[in-house]
């Protein structure tokens, strides 16, 4: 399983064609967007039909969500590095999600990840 952050997901839409050429060599994988990636993406959208282009866009990923449990290590991981290093809920969320399914998460901002325990992070192609 392949879960991404929104970064990546976001040059995939954009069709950038590294994050196209990649995409294309792991087809023989699931590729999945925590569900909290999928409201960032709503989030950037600006209008009705840049929503409705990505509704249709993520039909075929599945959602992963964070557990109980998921949540509460994520606001443990807020607390201790949310003033020190300037940690987000959604980026603590995201972590959380993939620590607790036990995958990697495919993204570029290294930095926004760096310090929460037992997440292994990928950078999945050259930028």
């Amino acid at each position: 399983m392949i879960l991404l952050d929104s970064d990546v997901m976001i040059d995939v839409l954009r069709k950038h064609p590294p994050a196209v050429e990649w995409a294309g060599s792991v087809r023989d994988q699931e590729v999945v967007l925590p569900g909290i990636v999928v409201m960032e993406l709503v989030q950037g959208c600006r209008s009705g039909g840049q929503l409705q282009v990505l509704l249709k866009a993520i039909k075929p990923f599945r959602q992963l969500w964070p557990s109980e449990v998921d949540c509460q290590n994520a606001l443990q991981s807020l607390l201790a590095l949310r003033l020190s290093d300037g940690l987000l809920i959604t980026d603590s969320l995201i972590a959380q999600t993939a620590i607790g399914h036990g995958v990697s998460l495919h993204t570029f901002n290294i930095k926004h990840f760096a310090k929460i325990r037992g997440l292994q992070t990928i950078q999945p192609y050259n930028r």
